[in-house]
Order: structure tokens, then sequence, then C-alpha cells
């Protein structure tokens, strides 16, 4: 149970995370934020890198054009994901973003040429319409509903997909150089550049203790992340990658006041069962395929939803 329980934590921590910045996107913007967790992420990443020598793997790399891309995907995620939590509950954020490992599959016929299995477009289109079925309602009406947290959250989503089909390009760098340092290392100037200085607000004690709190959640969540696929695989850990859902559901409700409607447990039901209908197809897929190509379908959130947000390799150096 090493892998499921350390998966947990790291579903946790990004979570609460994600709770944080819902709550501080309110008062601060997106720059300030952003730099005050690259400070602490990186601070942190460096303090265990000089207690352990070569923590987080070497920082040559075969492969910069690709290191750079990734970086930046993970950039727009992260941007995308604070905006959009600022307009929508979490739990709906969240229904989107497990809606990425059926984008990869897109991603991975396009870009890497992998052959997909045909009953996995079907499923992706499930899940999609999925989805649709939980916004659609909140969509109509005058106000227009919460379209720019929307809007946001699937350009968040769009980017973490391609970041997921980089890192499967890349999976001969393991480590989390790639997905900490370097991440770290363009967030402070592009946030803390132009986007920070023109929104500052110099906060409180206890609001930049917040701010700086999420660096060391989001580091938390990756080694804790990293460390579960130490201990077992995807498949075992898939199912319980999903356990971020009725989360972020309780967060709402615990913080907001904000309980799911029903178009939204029927589309969150919906999506779910798309993606796990999905692995059950990657992996019928890998069984059929013949020696001449490869056939893929998108695994469930366990290695490319919730608990992969920053990390990717699956290993800790």
């Amino acid at each position: 149970m090493k892998g499921p329980a350390l998966l947990l934590a790291g579903i946790m921590l990004f979570s609460v995370n994600d709770a944080n910045s819902k709550l501080l996107s309110g008062h601060y913007g997106l720059g300030e934020v952003l730099f005050l967790r690259y400070v602490m992420l990186l601070s942190a990443f460096l303090l265990a890198r000089g207690i352990r020598p070569g923590f987080g793997g070497p920082l040559a790399t075969r492969h910069p054009a690709l290191q750079a891309l990734r970086t930046c995907s993970m950039m727009v995620s992260a941007a995308g994901f604070f905006l959009g939590f600022r307009y929508i509950p979490l739990a709906e954020g969240y229904l989107f973003f497990f809606t990425a490992p059926l984008l990869t599959l897109i991603f991975a016929s396009l870009m890497l040429g992998e052959k997909v299995a045909p009953a996995a477009w079907g499923w992706c289109l499930l899940g999609f319409g999925g989805v649709l079925l939980a916004v659609a309602p909140k969509l109509g009406g005058g106000a227009g509903g919460p379209w720019q947290g929307y809007a946001a959250v699937t350009v968040a989503t769009i980017a973490f997909a391609l970041n997921q089909t980089l890192n499967r390009k890349l999976r001969v760098e393991p480590g989390l150089v790639g997905v900490i340092l370097w991440p770290s290392l363009l967030g402070l100037p592009l946030f803390g550049g132009l986007l920070g200085l023109a929104g500052w607000e110099t906060p409180p004690a206890f609001d930049l203790f917040r701010m700086l709190a999420n660096g060391l959640l989001a580091g938390g969540a990756v080694v804790c992340t990293a460390a579960a696929y130490r201990h077992a695989d995807a498949a075992q850990l898939g199912p319980w990658g999903f356990a971020a859902l009725p989360l972020s559901v309780a967060l709402d409700i615990a913080i907001w006041g904000h309980h799911p409607d029903l178009a939204m447990l029927l589309g969150g039901v919906v999506v779910v069962f798309a993606c796990l209908m999905s692995e059950r197809a990657r992996r019928q897929g890998l069984a059929q395929s013949m020696p001449g190509g490869k056939t893929w379908a998108p695994s469930a959130p366990s290695g490319s939803g919730v608990t992969a947000r920053t990390a990717e390799s699956g290993r800790l150096p």
C-alpha cells in the first residue's frame, strides 16, 4: 500500500495547493502568487540539492528544445488553472483536468505517431461530452456563465496534455531537474517581471506565508507522486487518482459552501467512466498490437492526471 498511500498524499497536497491558490486569487494577481511560489520551490530544491549532492538528477540535457517547450507548457498550465479557479469551483476545474489523458491521446497520435486503438477515440469523445454535460447549464442565460474560468482551465488542460506528451519523449531523462529546477528558473523572471510588478500588493505576513507555502505544497506533491511510482505501476495506481474529484468537492463545500449540482455529478461520472474505459482500451490495444507498430490509449489520471501536475517521470533520482 506504499504506492497508493504516497499517491493519495500527493493528491491531497495538490488539492490544498489549489484551494490555497483559489483563496489568494481573489486578492492578489497571477504574477505575484506564482512568483512567490517559485521562489520557495526553487529555494527548497537548491537546499535539498545542497544537502544531498546530485538530488534531482543531472543538470545537462540532450534535448534542450524539448525541455524548453515542456517548461513553457508548464507555465501556461499553472497560469491557466490559477486564473480558472478564480471564477469556477475546484471540482469543475478538476473535471476539465481529468480530460487531459484524452487530449494526450490526440497529441500522441499527431506528435509521436503512435497508433491509437479505435475504441479509444469513442471514449475520448464521450469524456468531452461529460464535460459539456456538466458545464452547459451554466453557460446559458443572460449572464453567460463563468466562461472566463472555463476558457482558462481549457487552455491549461491543453497545455498540460502537451506537457504529458513531451514527458513521454523525455523519459530518457528522468529526475526532478526538468520538472522543478527549469520551470522555477523560468517562472521567476516571467511571473516576477511585468506580470508581478503590474499588480503587486505587499501582503501581510500570513498571506506571504500562504504564498510561500504553495511552493512547499507543490514540491511535496511532486516528491510524493514520484515516490509512489517506485512502489506501484500506473495500472495499480490508476483508480486512486480519481480521489482528487471527491476531495475537490469536499473542499468546495467546506471552504466556499458550494455544493455540486446534478449536471456536475453526472458529468463527473461520465468523464471518470470514459477515462477508465480508455485505460481498458489501452491494455487491449497493447495486448493485440503487432510488432510493426505501437498501439496506445490514454491512461486514467494516475500518471497523467492530478497526480502529475508537476512531476511526470514517476521516479526519484
